[in-house]
């Protein structure tokens, strides 16, 4: 952590703020013939992921390429790709309440975020816009985590100096990156972090 104190929050959405129960998307790809985790192993294929976060392809091609790589009748590629699209998941209560009190307390938040065109629909969908300061998405700014650059960018759209911003992820190139970039960042693996997080923005007890 840096020894300057954090006075905002930059938060992840998948893995942090947005949780995915793995059950619906395993039915779709068994109902459709497919092996379980399929359609997300496809989907995340990095000639096909990376254009999709870095703003250079819509959501909807992306997803149009998936199903073009799926093992099945196209047809019925395209139609598991749309049910397994269809559930979004849901928003994590602990860390949505850590948000609205960091909030609380004066704190600006920003949810910063690898993800394509289709974010502020789903974050529309799950309740979730209002809820941040700053949406900072790497398909809008064309750049994604873990480049430092990313941060740079964030924090500018947050209003707040790197060296005063605090980051959670789940994963760790995105943390090195943000420390790259001069931020504080922390590995988010679950909710007992939040005391220290709690700690680290100075929140009242």
């Amino acid at each position: 952590m840096s020894r300057e104190r954090a006075q905002a929050l930059l938060i992840d959405l998948d893995g942090v703020l947005r949780r995915w129960d793995p059950a619906p998307m395993i039915a779709v790809e068994v109902g459709h013939g497919l092996k379980p985790a399929a359609l997300l192993e496809t989907a995340m294929s990095w000639d096909i992921y990376r254009p999709a976060m870095a703003g250079e392809i819509t959501d909807a091609e992306w997803m149009e390429l998936v199903a073009s790589r799926l093992p099945i009748d196209p047809d019925e590629a395209r139609a598991a790709v749309a049910e397994w699209q269809s559930y979004r998941g849901e928003p994590d209560p602990e860390v949505l309440a850590f948000i609205r009190e960091v909030r609380a307390a004066g704190r600006k938040v920003g949810l910063a975020t690898n993800a394509t065109d289709r974010l502020r629909g789903d974050l529309d969908t799950l309740g979730l816009t209002d809820e941040v300061d700053v949406i900072i998405s790497s398909w809008e700014i064309k750049t994604h985590k873990p480049a430092p650059e990313f941060f740079t960018k964030a924090c500018q759209l947050l209003g707040v100096l790197p060296k005063f911003t605090l980051f959670i992820d789940d994963d760790d190139r995105a943390v090195r990156g943000a420390r790259a970039a001069g931020l504080s960042a922390y590995r988010w693996t679950g909710p007992q972090h939040l005391p220290y997080l709690r700690k680290a923005l100075d929140l009242p007890e």
